[in-house]
């Protein structure tokens, strides 16, 4: 057959889009001449230019009015493969509308499988296989559905020249330096900033790191909050303009400290060992991939704070809604980033 035109649909998180990258790499290993385009929401596009194996990012449409000139853009694209991660009934309709030939999906156990007759193939994934393998292995699923060969489990994003540039000018050589990025999707899940400015002292005066500090557009009051609790001098750098920008950023430090996050792969994939503080969400699915980073995780099942520790209701069952992150101690936390930035990982 000809080349193959795969389109790869994930609406969503910046995380998710990241691991992809595992399935893209054994999609390029087996088909090296296929066309990839991945789909994605225009929030997340920024992200796919930096997968060296795909070729083109499509975004879905904003508002209705987009969604014509959407479905002849696909018509046009002529996809023979369509491997859809989300099966949701926009997904599906998307796939369809794409006439492609080979149309896969999951069929996930007790999550309905939306519109089974718009697929040629789904890949059955039981709720023990999902609980117990990380994210990558449940996405590889989805390739092998189709007969493709899974010989690779790497997950790796490549900086443009431009932005490494710019970030080798906001970051000096030399030296140890540590990037720390306190922010989460989930405010119950960040750790205190008392305990990130304490590990960030401890490293400075005892280490001789020079830490920076950085987070998204909305999180700057965490940054200034450390700052004050800070003895110390910590450099706080402006939230990166793009992905491509953060990515770059990322890739000039010996340690990244961090929550379990969308920055948290994207710094591991340019290769900078992590060190991630993870809560009571499952960190066999989300730990970054690779073998050089730590995750630090409460004990499971957590034993809750009294009411009046916490800054509102602490939800049992729910890892969005409990502070687990907050068992983890400033010995334990300092301890990790000190053993990487001592070590000869980089």
């Amino acid at each position: 057959m000809s080349a193959p035109r795969i389109l790869v649909i994930r609406r969503r998180y910046l995380g998710d889009i990241v691991l992809l990258g595992s399935v893209v790499r054994n999609l390029r290993l087996h088909w090296p001449a296929a066309q990839i385009t991945f789909l994605t929401e225009a929030a997340y596009a920024g992200v796919v230019p930096l997968n060296p194996e795909v070729n083109a990012a499509l975004a879905f449409p904003r508002g209705a009015l987009g969604w014509p000139g959407f479905v002849r853009a696909l018509r046009r694209a002529h996809f023979t493969h369509v491997l859809d991660f989300d099966n949701t009934e926009k997904t599906a309709l998307v796939t369809r509308l794409t006439g492609a030939p080979v149309r896969a999906t999951f069929d996930r156990e007790l999550i309905t499988h939306r519109y089974p007759r718009f697929y040629t193939h789904a890949a059955k994934v039981t709720n023990a296989f999902y609980d117990s393998h990380h994210i990558t292995d449940t996405y590889l699923a989805l390739p092998a559905a189709i007969g493709v060969p899974l010989v690779s489990c790497e997950v790796r994003l490549v900086p443009r020249a431009a932005d490494c540039s710019a970030a080798q000018r906001l970051v000096p050589a030399g030296g140890k330096k540590v990037l720390v990025h306190p922010g989460s999707r989930s405010a119950h899940r960040v750790w205190p900033a008392a305990r990130f400015a304490a590990v960030c002292d401890r490293l400075q005066d005892e280490q001789g790191v020079q830490v920076f500090l950085t987070a998204g557009p909305g999180e700057r009051p965490l940054l200034e909050e450390i700052r004050r609790h800070a003895q110390t001098h910590l450099v706080v750098l402006e939230p990166a303009p793009h992905v491509g920008a953060f990515a770059a950023l990322a890739a000039q430090f010996d340690a990244f400290l961090c929550h379990d996050s969308g920055p948290m792969h994207i710094a591991a994939a340019v290769g900078t060992p992590v060190v991630a503080l993870f809560g009571s969400q499952n960190a066999t699915i989300w730990r970054p991939v690779g073998e050089r980073h730590t995750v630090l995780q409460t004990a499971l099942p957590c034993a809750c704070f009294p009411a009046g520790q916490l800054p509102s209701p602490c939800v049992k069952g729910d890892s969005y809604r409990s502070y687990c992150v907050r068992q983890l101690t400033e010995a334990e936390v300092f301890a990790a980033v000190a053993r990487v930035i001592t070590s000869d990982t980089r």
